[in-house]
Order: C-alpha cells, then structure tokens, then sequence
C-alpha cells in the first residue's frame, strides 16, 4: 500500500539541530505525543549515522515488541497459505525472532553470510536512484521505527515490519538477493528519469508485489503482499496479468489502496528469465521502446 522510497513522512531538521517528523493529519500516531518523539528519535539515529559504522539501537518499547510479535506470527500462519516457496525458504534461512523486533545491524549480521546482503538506516525519504542504485552493492536502505500500537495490523507508510519481514525473508534467498541486486544495477545503468522510474516500476509489480504461480496457485513474493495482513488475503482476487515487461514499466497505480492489478510470472524461474534478464541489459533507448509498446498496448485494450 505504499511505494518503497518514496512514501514517508517528511523528516525535518530544525534549526537547535533536533529532529521532526510530520505526520499526516490521518495518521494513527498523530496525536501519540510518546510515539511522536519515539519517531523523532528514531529517524535523527538514521540522520546521524555514518556508513560503514554499526547502525545505532533503536530503543524499543515492551509495546512496540508485543505489536512485532502480535504481526509476525500472524503473518506466518498465512506465508505459509500464501507465499511462494522460495520466500518460505529464505524465512528459515534467515530466522527472524518473533517476540521481539530485531536491530537492523542484527538483521545484517544473519543476512550477510548467506546472500552479503546488509542494511543501511533511511529516516524517511531516499531518492530513487540512491536506494535502487546500492542495491547493487548488496545493501537495502530501511526504516527502523514501527507502526502504531492502536492499529497493529496497519501501516500508512513502510515500517520494519514491512522492510524486514517483507524484504529480509526475501533478501536471505540467493535467487531473489540476485534480483535485487540486478535492479540495483540497471539503476544505475540507465541515465534519464523517465527510465529510472520504469526500472522502479518493474520492481514494484515484482519484488513489492509480484506473484508466481506454484503447485497451480497464484503465491506472492512481493514484500508489499507478505508484509500486509490485509492484503494477503485480498491479492488472488485481484486483476492478475501476465508478466508484461512495457505494460509493467508504463502502468500507474494508487498507494494508498490495495493493488487491484497484479502481474504473473508461470514460475520463478520464468521471473529470473523475463525480469531478470531485463534488468541485467535494459538501457534508455531499450526502455524507450518498451514505454512506447506500452503506451500502444494500453491504447489496444481500451479499443477492445
């Protein structure tokens, strides 16, 4: 329900050096002033942290790790109904804790031995090229603070629910870490801003919210889908389409409600071939061609 890097509340540096975070007038924590300056804490430790060096501990509450806890579980139960087995597999690779949040340098230290995967701390919003771009390097821009208590199956914005249960049980797969690191580097390739967003786009109707068939079942692999207790049990009556690389790159979509057009691939090996290989060659004079296929197959089907 909202778009990797670019949906987060604005972070503001004030003058006296403090940190603040508007919140959305809709927004759960709103009028929370303990959870306000939790948030406020939280994104001035990503803000003053340097690479390379371990990434601060965020202190969480007793009642930030119970909501944790609360989602993960249930968010098992239905991975296990739902989600394709090469995620299933990188779940017990990585072996999150269910009763607590995890550091994101802890979330680090499991991944990197298995697919060199680390985590970088964002407080909020990282520009498009910067977050797909290290993807190449092995390394997933993300926030640390987590979703309000009073909603705990809701989230307006990614939380570490989101980027580590949605992404980290991915990023512990070697087959999906690949394809990260892929797009990481076809955003980097490609110069202009109109095929940056098209390689975005690919990523969000894949690995945000892409799903496969397996066992003759639709299954997700999009952290956006695994990560949303809502949204799981919504996405099989979506529209879902063939994996359509133009129609993809070219196809607008509305965060803030659950994805109503999906895209297929037959199998995750027909994932590796299609996207991967898209994205281990694309460049702007490619993505120009695909973005007029696209402009063309969408004038098709409205003639229909």
């Amino acid at each position: 329900m909202f778009e990797e890097a670019q949906y987060f509340a604005p972070v503001a540096m004030q003058e006296d050096g403090s940190v603040v975070v508007e919140l959305a007038a809709n927004h759960p924590g709103v009028a929370d002033p303990v959870y306000r300056e939790r948030r406020n804490a939280i994104a001035a430790l990503a803000l003053n942290h340097i690479p390379g060096e371990p990434i601060p501990e965020a202190a969480y509450t007793e009642q930030e790790h119970e909501v944790w806890g609360l989602v993960s579980r249930e968010l098992a139960i239905k991975h296990r109904k739902y989600a394709a087995g090469e995620y299933l597999e990188g779940c017990r690779r990585l072996g999150l804790p269910e009763d607590r949040i995890p550091q994101l340098q802890e979330v680090g230290d499991l991944l990197e031995p298995l697919t060199g995967f680390r985590y970088l701390p964002a407080a909020g919003l990282v520009p498009l090229r910067d977050f797909y771009g290290v993807l190449e390097d092995g390394l997933f821009h993300s926030t640390q603070y987590i979703r309000h208590h009073s909603v705990p199956f809701y989230t307006p914005e990614p939380d570490v629910i989101h980027e580590v249960v949605g992404h980290a049980n991915a990023l512990a797969s070697d087959r999906f870490a690949a394809l990260y690191r892929l797009a990481g580097a076809a955003a980097r390739r490609v110069e202009t801003d109109e095929a940056l967003e098209f390689v975005s786009k690919v990523f969000w109707f894949t690995m945000e919210f892409g799903v496969l068939t397996e066992d003759g079942e639709d299954r997700a692999y999009g952290a956006g889908i695994l990560s949303s207790y809502g949204e799981i049990e919504e996405f099989r009556g979506m529209d879902i389409l063939p994996l359509d690389l133009s129609l993809m790159g070219t196809t607008t979509y509305d965060i803030t409600k659950y994805q109503d057009v999906l895209f297929r691939a037959a199998s995750m090996s027909h994932l590796e071939d299609v996207v991967g290989t898209f994205w281990a060659t694309c460049d702007d004079d490619t993505i120009a061609r695909m973005v007029a296929d696209g402009g063309a197959g969408r004038s098709r089907a409205g003639a229909k």
